[in-house]
């Protein structure tokens, strides 16, 4: 069974940084993933992309996020870190990390809140 942990969410004040971290754990069915990537969830709202990273190396960014939050990882290692500088209060939602391989996998979601 596959596990994808994620860690770094928490309370900041707009303008402020976090890391959000996420690693696979468990039997993988194929070497390397096609993809991870990073996808949140305000409340009333539907899931949407935040950053995406495939096994070819192409990145991909939701449009709010451009130029704020940089995606990196290894996707070899099952790995994938998310760096969220200049939050704002529209990026308040719960973050989920997700892996590609012969089937989507999701992890339980870490809250992330800009708030003063």
């Amino acid at each position: 069974q596959v596990q994808l942990l994620e860690s770094g969410g928490g309370l900041v004040q707009p303008g402020g940084s976090l890391n959000l971290s996420c690693a696979a754990s468990g039997s993988i069915d194929i070497g390397t993933p096609y993809s991870m990537g990073w996808y949140r969830q305000a409340p009333g709202k539907e899931r949407e992309l935040v950053a995406r990273i495939t096994s070819a190396d192409y990145i991909a960014y939701g449009d709010s996020v451009k130029g704020r939050f940089t995606v990196s990882g290894d996707i070899a290692k099952n790995t994938i870190d998310l760096q969220m500088n200049s939050l704002k209060p529209d990026d308040t939602a719960k973050y989920y990390c997700n892996m590609v391989t012969l089937r989507s996998y999701w992890g339980q979601g870490t809250q992330v809140t800009v708030s003063s």
